[in-house]
């Protein structure tokens, strides 16, 4: 027999002991996260009275795959339209608990006297609170339907993006020897650079193919070509210069725009859960017992740190955004603890070989803490509030929530502000895409057409015949630089407001065009010897030959019609299938008064009766705004509308109403059937005797269904097969009947 390879034997030792700790930890309500880190631990080399795995290197590679899944899997559940939707006030608090605790990280980290990297890392490891631990937690406490908790979903999944932008940063500043302010600004332009051009061409090219593709492509090709994307883009991140996370989030976050997102994200999940279990178990590999004894009093401190910080750094930052007081307690006591992200910060440490190995344990070793003190911290933040609002005058506390709820009341953004906002954007990304194309030009097609053309006489020829394709390649980027928003509403407006405003409306044509007018500078002087006075003019005649080109002006608008219509695609299906919510949505938000969507149990009390029935608004205050079931949407039901199970409710109420409602929801279910062995529906055959009382009734006198719970399925009478039973045929002495029943109900018909 041949030997079982080392992997297969890792995985299966893995997978088992996974299976064994997680379950228990399920039956414990924890989270599954400390199931697989336990596990890890477990089957290390560090616990020596259990197995170990002996291939570790293998075991590391999957981890890697792992974290690539993980990333991409978040992506898919990632929206950047998203992002700009929530406002400034999630912004200002995330990116204001990521620097305080990273400053908090750092200075602990020094401390303890360890080194300058290892309290750069340990920096951004403290800053990235859970998702899935707090969203855990939340729904374990009913409270996921509450405002404040939407905030915080918010907040964390803005840091989640912005640790993937971290662990870039991080990236440059570990291969940089001793990297200056200068070399961290290149680094944040280029991934802003690869960053935009990714997204755009992505949300361009990737919608165009699944749409082609759509009738023919089943699940499982799905599945390939979804995987494929995925592990693609993770090599094309590694050869310009990131990590392979970085390009698997790009490419979940391209493809979350498409309309086959959810059908992916359902695809991939027992992908992302297999690799993704076996990094959280290769993080528990890396706990040693030693040093977590020898450790213990940085791990208290940084728990302390943990614990402290959040509440008082994260309320301060929820302040900022926008929230009152009690509100931002509650969301800053939520965040106190690290999870997934930290141990992803901390691999790639560890991999760079620029941490000591000792942060890993202590790293795994608070979280795991935090984790367990996450739904007691939950608890704690009202009754803290409470106790807070005793020793601080009621003047102060209102003073405190209008400064900041005040600053969610912004005024309108000017005209100008509006224009120039969108006039910038729309120049950073037509620049990038005119640079990247120019790039793959005179990369790729340059020496392609030299080598058509050898020779120094033939050598300008391909030099010519290079820039004329990349000019015309380029030029409904230029174009659309130059000229969009020029007839925009914001632009019409303030050009007839006064006559002020026109020298300063032409002044930023002016701008764009030499901007526009550089690119071309850039071509002619990579390929020609001309003077700068004839490339400029020559720049300048391009740009406005351009600008009348109708060619040009059809091909601009084509590709951004497309590209809007990319980009909303999954919002236009929504709309169809009735998934998008209502638009008035955002005005009950600004209130106590929101909406939040609740699925009815398969096993609900309520399944089968109408709204009338069950009267939800006079016993818990709320309204059913609108059902959905399947792909199709009740608005506004009326009392005869029936509930069945799996039906989702949007429902419009405060807080306090939801979480009476969700209670009911939750408790008024029909119990599990414990007698479900004495269910079995058996055939038995009756025989009608002369003292039956059957004898000359119908079966519809007889009342058997009615009175025994069983049925006349047949009669024999000497066939093959039985005949239908008619009834309204009377029974008759010696007749054969077959009936279905429960055995309680067989004996007690057979009894009477």
């Amino acid at each position: 027999m041949a030997e079982l390879p080392t992997m297969i034997a890792d995985l299966a030792l893995i997978l088992m002991v996974a299976g064994v700790v997680t379950l228990i930890f399920k039956s414990l309500k924890q989270p599954l996260v400390l199931g697989y880190i336990v596990a890890g631990f477990l089957v290390s080399p560090n616990m020596p009275y259990t197995a170990s795995v002996v291939d570790m290197a293998n075991v590391h590679l999957w981890a890697d795959i792992g974290v690539m899944f993980l990333l991409f899997s978040l992506g898919l559940d990632f929206s950047f339209k998203k992002i700009l939707k929530m406002g400034a006030s999630p912004i200002i608090s995330a990116m204001t608990i990521i620097f305080c605790m990273m400053m908090l990280g750092i200075v602990v980290g020094h401390v303890f006297n360890w080194g300058k990297m290892d309290c750069i890392f340990l920096g951004g490891m403290l800053a990235m609170s859970s998702t899935t631990i707090i969203y855990k937690a939340f729904d374990d406490l009913g409270l996921r339907q509450q405002q404040f908790a939407g905030m915080v979903m918010s907040v964390l999944i803005l840091e989640d993006i912005l640790a993937i932008v971290m662990m870039v940063m991080l990236s440059a500043l570990a291969s940089g020897a001793n990297p200056d302010g200068g070399q961290l600004l290149q680094s944040v332009m280029r991934i802003g650079f690869f960053l935009i051009l990714w997204l755009v061409v992505g949300i361009f090219a990737i919608p165009l193919f699944l749409r082609r593709v759509r009738k023919s492509i089943n699940n499982e090709v799905l599945l390939i070509v979804s995987l494929g994307l995925c592990c693609a883009m993770a090599v094309f991140s590694t050869k310009v210069g990131f990590s392979s996370a970085f390009g698997a989030f790009i490419m979940g976050s391209i493809l979350a725009e498409t309309i086959e997102a959810e059908r992916i994200e359902k695809l991939v999940e027992p992908v992302k859960n297999l690799f993704g279990a076996v990094f959280f178990v290769s993080v528990g590999m890396l706990v040693d017992p030693k040093i977590i004894v020898e450790y213990a009093i940085p791990i208290v401190c940084l728990v302390l740190t943990i614990i402290v910080g959040q509440s008082l750094f994260g309320t301060i930052s929820f302040m900022l955004g926008g929230q009152s007081l009690k509100s931002a307690m509650r969301c800053g006591f939520s965040m106190a603890q690290i999870g997934e992200f930290s141990f992803i910060i901390a691999s790639l440490g560890l991999s760079l070989g620029v941490i000591g190995k000792f942060l890993y344990p202590v790293v795994v070793a608070v979280s795991v803490i935090t984790t367990f003190l996450t739904p007691y911290m939950i608890r704690l933040s009202t009754p803290a509030y409470d106790k807070l609002e005793k020793h601080i005058p009621n003047k102060l506390i209102r003073s405190l929530n209008q400064l900041t709820m005040g600053n969610t009341h912004s005024q309108e953004e000017s005209k100008w502000k509006s224009l120039l906002t969108q006039m910038g954007l729309n120049t950073i990304i037509y620049s990038i895409l005119s640079s990247a194309t120019i790039a793959l030009m005179f990369t790729f097609v340059l020496p392609f057409t030299r080598k058509l053309l050898p020779g120094w006489e033939l050598h300008w020829y391909a030099n010519a015949i290079t820039g004329v394709l990349t000019v015309t390649l380029i030029a409904p980027f230029l174009r659309a630089m130059v000229m969009k928003k020029n007839h925009s509403e914001e632009w019409k407006a303030l050009w007839a407001e006064s006559n002020r405003n026109r020298l300063p409306l032409l002044f930023t044509i002016l701008v764009r065009m030499v901007i526009a007018v550089s690119f071309i500078f850039y071509i002619c002087n990579y390929l020609s010897r001309f003077t700068n006075a004839l490339m400029i003019t020559i720049g300048f005649i391009v740009i406005v030959l351009i600008i009348f080109s109708r060619t040009a002006k059809h091909r601009s608008i084509t590709l951004e019609r497309l590209f809007i219509q990319n980009l909303r695609s999954r919002d236009i299906e929504a709309q169809v299938h009735g998934k998008k919510r209502p638009l008035y949505e955002g005005r009950l938000l600004d209130r106590d008064v929101h909406i939040a969507e609740f699925t009815l149990p398969n096993n609900s009390n309520w399944m089968g009766q109408s709204l009338a029935q069950l009267n939800l608004g006079k016993k818990y205050g709320v309204h059913i705004s609108s059902i959905l079931r399947g792909g199709r949407r009740i608005n506004i039901p009326d009392g005869y509308n029936i509930l069945f199970p799996g039906d989702v409710l949007q429902v419009i109420g405060s807080d306090q109403q939801f979480t009476l409602f969700r209670e009911a929801i939750e408790n008024e279910l029909i119990g599990p059937d414990v007698e479900l062995e004495k269910r079995e529906m058996k055939l038995r055959q009756l025989i009608i005797g002369s003292d039956s009382k059957f004898v000359g009734q119908t079966l519809i006198e007889s009342r058997i269904r009615d009175l025994y719970s069983c049925m006349v399925v047949g009669l024999e009478e000497g066939k093959e097969s039985l005949s239908p039973y008619n009834p309204n045929r009377r029974f008759r002495k010696g007749d054969i009947i077959w009936v279905v029943g429960e055995q309680e109900s067989l004996d007690a018909l057979f009894n009477s």
